[in-house]
């Protein structure tokens, strides 16, 4: 099973940028630990800081079971992942390490959710093994 991981603006700096909120973890740190804890699923990763390459990437991962998405800030701003999102066949989990409904005001403007099958929120980085698991579990009930 494929599973693809898409990490939006400025999750590339995890582990050094905003460490009170986001942790110490590097997220390549944590995906190693991710991949060995499900060696049986072929999980591919990208982060990406452009808006338009995001939004493609998404659109042209046609040929996973599923997509774990963390669009960052373009969660508040971006139509075009938005789009991308919506047309994709792949199901979408979308993911945030911190609780973005308790931080700023517009933070709780999310363009993506409703074309996701899923969110989770607050949770840390605990929160990728979680859209994973659920991904493996839908599935599995195919």
């Amino acid at each position: 099973m494929n599973v693809f991981i898409i990490n939006g603006v400025n999750l590339g700096q995890l582990g050094t940028r905003e460490v009170d909120i986001y942790g110490h973890l590097s997220f390549d740190e944590y995906l190693r630990d991710l991949v060995n804890q499900y060696p049986d699923v072929n999980i591919d990763y990208l982060q990406e800081d452009d808006e338009g390459e995001l939004a493609q990437a998404i659109a042209e991962a046609r040929d996973y079971a599923g997509i774990i998405l963390n669009p960052g800030a373009f969660t508040h701003t971006s139509v075009a992942v938005a789009d991308a999102i919506r047309t994709t066949p792949c199901p979408v989990v979308e993911v945030h390490l911190s609780n973005i409904f308790g931080r700023e005001p517009y933070r709780l403007r999310n363009m993506v959710s409703s074309y996701c099958i899923g969110s989770i929120c607050g949770l840390g980085l605990d929160g990728y093994r979680l859209a994973l698991e659920h991904i493996l579990k839908k599935c599995s009930t195919r």
